[in-house]
């Protein structure tokens, strides 16, 4: 039997995430920083389902969290790092405060359980590392400069612990949802408080009074948590796993815009190569 731990499984991707493995019959440590919110899943597997208090901007309650699942059901298979927010500002309007808080949860809270996981995996020469990226990363919107550059980092730190595991039989992923309908551009967005009206045309669009999307959108989170339990059981489980038609289809405009702009641009890039 599996067993997962799960960051940030109270709303949204994490929570469809907790429930579907724990009806496919493996174990969960789920893990929210209301532990409270958990009750339902705790309730309904009472001997697979482990519901603990994590918050990821503290080691010492990321370390607590990994020895506990560990000492409860023996090993941590695989982890999911899901636990963040949203958050939305022009890069001028950020405040450094909530920069900061942005980057403690999602880059250093998923290095934190990276770290704590991964000497057990070692030890055993097997599991499987999951770090939840966004298309955000990929398309940069105006008003999220912030959370992708947060979500970019994610995806390439990923990309090199991938190498450096891949010889030790632990697999490392990055998953990027498009749009889905849970909290995330509900009550879980944060913005900057105070707008600049210079932005209003750009950033400004984006902000929660006027973005009308919340709802709206295309993906269904029970469905990407069976897409994620598919891709983590499989012998060639993917570097970066796209999730939602929007996804996909925006990623593949993006890389043939980039294929476009290298070609066009080739002849002054290789023209910094010292003469042979």
């Amino acid at each position: 039997m599996t067993t997962w731990l799960i960051t940030g499984s109270s709303t949204g991707l994490g929570h469809a995430l907790a429930s579907a493995v724990l009806a496919s019959g493996d174990n969960a440590v789920i893990t929210a920083r209301d532990v409270s919110k958990l009750d339902d899943l705790a309730a309904q597997y009472p001997s697979t389902a482990l519901a603990l208090t994590l918050d990821v901007t503290d080691p010492v309650q990321v370390w607590a969290a990994v020895d506990e699942g560990t000492d409860h059901f023996g090993a941590i298979d695989v982890l999911v790092n899901n636990a963040g927010y949203g958050y939305r500002a022009a890069v001028e309007e950020g405040a450094d405060a909530d920069v900061d808080a942005l980057f403690a949860t999602h880059f250093a809270g998923t290095v934190s359980t990276i770290k704590a996981v991964l000497p057990q995996m070692r030890e055993r020469r097997s599991g499987t590392i999951v770090n939840l990226s966004s298309i955000g990363a990929h398309i940069n919107p105006a008003g999220s400069g912030y959370y992708a550059a947060v979500k970019a980092a994610i995806e390439s730190l990923t990309g090199s612990l991938r190498k450096e595991l891949e010889p030790l039989g632990i697999t490392a992923m990055t998953v990027a949802p498009g749009g889905f309908r849970t909290d995330f551009s509900g009550r879980s967005l944060t913005q900057a408080e105070t707008p600049i009206a210079d932005y209003a045309d750009t950033a400004g669009k984006r902000r929660k009074e006027n973005d009308p999307t919340h709802g709206t959108q295309p993906g269904d989170p029970d469905k990407a948590a069976a897409a994620i339990i598919a891709a983590v059981a499989a012998p060639d489980a993917p570097e970066l796993l796209m999730l939602g038609s929007d996804a996909v289809g925006t990623l593949r405009d993006i890389l043939e815009a980039q294929l476009a702009s290298l070609a066009k641009w080739e002849h002054l890039s290789v023209s910094t190569d010292f003469d042979s």
